[in-house]
């Protein structure tokens, strides 16, 4: 296993993992920065003391009570369905293609793509808040017109790597893609 640092779009530092398990199977996972327990802290602070400040103000304590639920339930909702701790891709040449994302609260969401149906991995462009950023995404092919494309899917999209970061990632999915494409002709 091989663990490189890069920055995101936005200049958080990230971690790629890179594991072949064989020559047409490798797992690539990206790691965003944890949870830091500072701003955490802060913002809980904050708002207790806001809530605190109005109670004072108030004499009523369902202000006190009020802002503790809606801290806790806000907390529970971020780490369940909002902080992705890391975006993995395993690519099987021939099986399919693999997306999970990992949340803070140990959730987990998994996509699978079957290798048919994958026509190419490319890195496309946008432009994003007055800046151009790069992300990796997957050319599902249409069933219906062998050179169309029916749909666009973008991969890491919560740690958004640099393009650097990506064309790492790019090389290794082109590798595996070219052995299944030649695959078929060298038998």
């Amino acid at each position: 296993m091989e663990e490189r640092r890069y920055r995101s779009a936005s200049g958080a530092p990230i971690a790629l993992r890179r594991r072949q398990h064989s020559a047409s199977c490798r797992e690539l996972a990206v790691r965003g920065p944890r949870l830091q327990l500072r701003s955490l802290s802060a913002l809980t602070s904050a708002v207790w003391l806001a809530a605190y400040g109005l109670f004072v103000l108030s004499q009523n304590s369902m202000v006190l009570s009020a802002a503790i639920f809606i801290t806790l339930i806000g907390l529970i909702i971020y780490l369940h369905f909002v902080k992705i701790d890391q975006e993995s891709l395993l690519v099987i040449g021939s099986l399919g293609i693999q997306v999970t994302s990992s949340y803070a609260s140990g959730k987990e969401s998994t996509t699978f793509i079957e290798m048919g149906q994958v026509k190419d991995v490319v890195i496309n462009e946008a432009i994003h808040m007055q800046k151009v950023i790069y992300y990796l995404c997957i050319l599902l092919q249409d069933p219906g017109d062998p050179q169309g494309v029916s749909e666009v899917v973008p991969l890491f999209q919560s740690s958004k790597p640099r393009l650097d970061c990506l064309i790492e990632v790019y090389k290794s999915c082109q590798e595996i893609l070219e052995q299944r494409k030649t695959a078929p002709q060298s038998s």
